[in-house]
């Protein structure tokens, strides 16, 4: 009897242990269906604002060069100072401009890159914006370096792969079941456990690429809260005041435009496609070009001279070391944001498929739970109650 209420109260231990599991399983599902969103959340701003789009009036209109669009910045609000301005990957967005307007206020503006009109500017918080900081550090605030939000998604990264591993251990033969049918009409139970194998296999690729990056994160946040970095991203030097050229009124000489700091830069960089142009934050400052090349995972720079037409520093493929090539391709292969449209679009996909795999994890583990307690439950009822000592033994009247 002692050793059946032994292994009575162990189940009952084990059952209490896995509705205790059920909070992380929801977490899991929330991070999942986060990230699948944040792919494509910038494509789903696309849609609901129309001042993100870049609006072709009719007609055979060109786009403007990032020079017009500067020079159209300066003609809506001549006070205005242009820190930067950001071609966001595909053609069907709008040119985003970083501004410092004269109330002291600094936007990120909407500029139409066919007309040069300004339409709209980002608010302070939008749904892009919602959804990478939901999925990515829970909406907790960075205080002291990393915080603790960041710490607690990353680390799905580590049981995310070791489930991957012992996945693929325990189903035998796994790529026996690529195409293997999901069975219907069998109970809830056989279809969601087919449908999880199936999607599983398909997505062995995906999760393993989302669990490795994912760890890196958790890496990178350890790495920069202990002041540890492994970059070899040069300084780009101020300019010397002595080599700055000054008008005849002793203000300083008129700078390069940023078409011709483009063709520089391309000479120098073959191949550079460039998104981002950080302008002169002072009349000591480079004009800053970056974007991709042949690698579309990084990024490359160079650092005009505005005065001297010269490159005095810029960073390539070639000067990252073999360390920096695998860890700043992380975030891309992450987020899917590398190759336009297509591939976030199969990072979205892939997305909903891991998303019900955690699903249909939880619903299995839910019924079985559920099953396994209410079995418990009718054990216990069955049970035979302790006979009662008889207090009237012995007593006749």
């Amino acid at each position: 009897m002692a050793k059946t209420a032994k292994k009575s109260k162990s189940r009952l231990w084990f059952l209490v242990h896995s509705w205790l599991a059920l909070p992380i399983w929801f977490f899991v599902l929330i991070v999942c269906f986060t990230g699948m969103l944040a792919v494509v959340s910038q494509e789903i701003v696309w849609l609901a604002n129309p001042d993100v789009r870049a609006n072709k009036p009719d007609g055979n209109v060109e786009r403007l060069t990032f020079q017009q669009v500067l020079d159209a910045l300066h003609r809506a609000e001549p006070d205005m100072v242009v820190e930067r301005l950001t071609q966001p990957d595909g053609s069907h967005f709008a040119v985003k401009a970083d501004v410092t307007l004269p109330d002291g206020s600094s936007p990120t503006l909407y500029v139409n890159p066919y007309t040069g009109a300004i339409q709209g500017k980002t608010p302070d918080f939008n749904f892009e914006a919602f959804t990478r900081a939901l999925h990515g550090w829970w909406l907790v605030p960075f205080t002291h370096g990393f915080s603790w939000g960041w710490y607690l998604v990353s680390l799905l990264g580590l049981p995310m792969l070791a489930s991957l591993v012992t996945g693929l251990v325990v189903y035998k033969k796994f790529w026996k079941g690529f195409f293997k049918p999901v069975r219907t009409g069998h109970g809830s139970r056989i279809f969601w456990g087919d449908l999880h194998r199936l999607a599983g296999v398909w997505s062995i690729w995906f999760i393993a690429v989302i669990s490795i990056t994912g760890t890196w994160f958790l890496i990178q946040a350890i790495l920069f809260d202990n002041h540890i970095t492994i970059s070899s991203r040069p300084v780009v030097p101020v300019i010397a005041r002595e080599d700055v050229p000054q008008s005849p009124d002793g203000s300083p000489a008129p700078r390069i435009d940023l078409d011709e700091a483009a063709r520089i830069a391309g000479l120098a960089v073959p191949g550079l496609q460039i998104n981002f142009i950080t302008l002169p934050a002072s009349a000591y400052s480079h004009v800053t070009l970056a974007g991709p090349g042949w690698y579309p995972l990084m990024f490359q720079s160079a650092s005009v001279n505005p005065y001297t037409r010269k490159v005095d520093s810029q960073f390539l493929l070639s000067d990252r070391s073999a360390l920096e090539f695998v860890t700043e391709s992380m975030r891309p292969l992450h987020t899917g944001d590398f190759g336009g449209l297509p591939i976030k679009l199969v990072w979205f996909f892939f997305g909903l498929i891991l998303t019900l795999m955690v699903f249909s994890g939880l619903l299995i583990w839910t019924r079985r739970t559920a099953q396994a307690t209410a079995a418990a439950l009718k054990r216990s009822e069955r049970a035979p109650r302790p006979a009662h000592p008889d207090t009237t033994a012995g007593v006749h009247p």
